[in-house]
């Protein structure tokens, strides 16, 4: 048979605390002097907490490297110390008798006479500068932060631009200039009321022509038809045949100057912005007026388009650049980054990005969304009416002081900074640069200026990167706005 089973009672579970509760009771009962009270606290091992702490939080960090001070050793004890001192940059050494080199030292160590001691003679948990002067510095968190590579892009070199032709006709400032898509001319505007066209390679007068009554501001050449527009200040766009050399067609509309215009690269669409706050859209051959865009509060003083959207962005003299929906005429973002006009934009011809020009910077944005990108790592501290940009990633701005600054595209860097020569018989002041245009290759830019004069640049051949090295200092801090 077999024996009978006796049952084990369960013992109750209890938990961690409370063990650990009822451990610290029994300890106390059997060791604490007077009951209810808890015994003093340990300063040494307050000390070696703290040191533990420390080192587990700040470990890994590099305190900032100084140069080491020299003590008065006259009223210095020397002896071994203990101290606690976190991990420096390599090959970093301690100075002799007891004082690091690094910013941070811990723990119970000798102290110079004079220095109040916190605890038991000759020990401290008092943080150690490396030197007097930068004692609240070392206590900020910059100090232990870590230093961080800078992963701002390089610049591409590029080789400096020079100036090789000054081309001569004009009566007038010179207000806007385009190129012919293939590459043998290219048209100015001028406050002389004329239209000038020009040989590229010989940079020859070919052809003037006359109709507008007031200073031609904008330009465009089609790449699709035989046509060439011109907008300028006494409110008329016009379309000119260049095989006849004649207006076609105008399109009235405007209820003030025009000062910008542009092609649609797909559609036979002209789209130009005025004094009038207003960017209108024309149909080029019925000469109708499909938009008037509206949404501005000032001048609207530089324009472009894409083939897709957004498909059209304006600037304006109210510090904002717009994006419009062409299917129906209306806004889909605006962008307030800008603090002054923004006088002049200009679309990268590979990228999905665009930047614009304004007196306070001049910022680089992607597309479709606008998503701001940076700002160039200078400032050119002037009014900034034209700049442009070429595959290569070379972009030029240009001032109403005269200045011609090349930025690479990529990080933003100016890598050359020039001023323009005034043409003997002109004032100081008609330094101004008011268009700026690569031809269709990009290797040869056209400035447009105040001395009534053309410019042709060109890279020079004879540059090399250790002719011309980067002079390239990364930004300390990344602005967002």
């Amino acid at each position: 048979m077999p024996a009978p089973t006796t049952e084990i009672e369960p013992i109750e579970t209890q938990s961690l605390k409370k063990l650990s509760h009822k451990s610290v009771k029994r300890a106390l009962d059997l060791f604490a002097p007077v009951h209810g009270q808890f015994p003093p606290p340990d300063l040494e091992a307050k000390k070696i907490r703290l040191s533990h702490k420390m080192k587990v939080a700040y470990g890994g960090v590099e305190p900032v490297s100084q140069p080491p001070r020299q003590p008065d050793r006259s009223n210095e004890q020397t002896g071994p110390s203990n101290a606690l001192a976190l991990p420096g940059p390599e090959g970093s050494k301690s100075v002799q008798k007891g004082v690091t080199e690094n910013a941070l030292v811990v723990g119970p160590t000798l102290q110079p006479k004079g220095l109040n001691n916190i605890g038991p003679s000759g020990k401290s948990t008092t943080i150690i500068p490396a030197t007097g002067s930068s004692y609240q510095r070392n206590l900020s968190t910059a100090a232990l932060m870590e230093r961080i590579p800078s992963r701002w892009p390089r610049p591409e070199w590029h080789a400096p631009w020079k100036n090789y032709r000054v081309i001569q006709g004009h009566l007038g400032w010179v207000r806007s200039v385009a190129f012919d898509p293939s590459n043998e001319w290219f048209c100015t505007g001028s406050a002389d009321r004329t239209i000038k066209i020009w040989d590229v390679a010989t940079g020859v007068l070919k052809l003037t022509l006359t109709g507008h009554i007031e200073q031609v501001r904008g330009l465009a050449v089609s790449n699709r038809h035989t046509y060439m527009f011109s907008a300028g200040d006494d409110k008329q766009v016009k379309c000119w045949d260049l095989e006849q050399n004649k207006v076609i067609r105008s399109y009235h509309g405007h209820l003030s100057g025009v000062y910008c215009l542009a092609l649609h690269p797909t559609l036979d669409v002209l789209l130009t912005g005025g004094r009038d706050s207003v960017c209108r859209v024309w149909d080029i051959r019925t000469k109708m007026q499909i938009f008037a865009l509206s949404g501005h509060e000032n001048t609207v003083c530089s324009v472009f388009t894409r083939p897709t959207d957004p498909q059209v962005v304006t600037g304006s003299h109210d510090t904002t650049i717009k994006f419009w929906d062409l299917r129906y005429g209306r806004t889909m973002a605006t962008l307030t980054h800008h603090k002054k006009s923004v006088r002049a934009m200009t679309l990268h011809p590979k990228e999905n990005a665009f930047a614009s020009a304004s007196a306070d910077n001049t910022k680089k944005f992607s597309l479709p969304k606008g998503e701001f990108c940076h700002n160039m790592l200078s400032q050119q501290k002037t009014i900034i009416n034209a700049m442009a940009v070429n595959e290569d990633g070379v972009m030029v701005t240009g001032g109403d002081n005269g200045s011609i600054w090349f930025w690479d595209w990529k990080s933003g860097h100016s890598f050359q900074q020039s001023e323009t020569i005034v043409q003997p018989g002109s004032l100081e002041s008609e330094a101004g640069i008011y268009a700026a245009c690569y031809d269709q290759t990009g290797t040869r830019l056209i400035t447009c200026e105040a001395d009534k004069t053309i410019k042709m640049w060109k890279e020079d051949e004879n540059a090399t990167p250790e002719t011309h090295p980067i002079n390239f200092k990364p930004p300390k801090e990344i602005r967002r706005f």
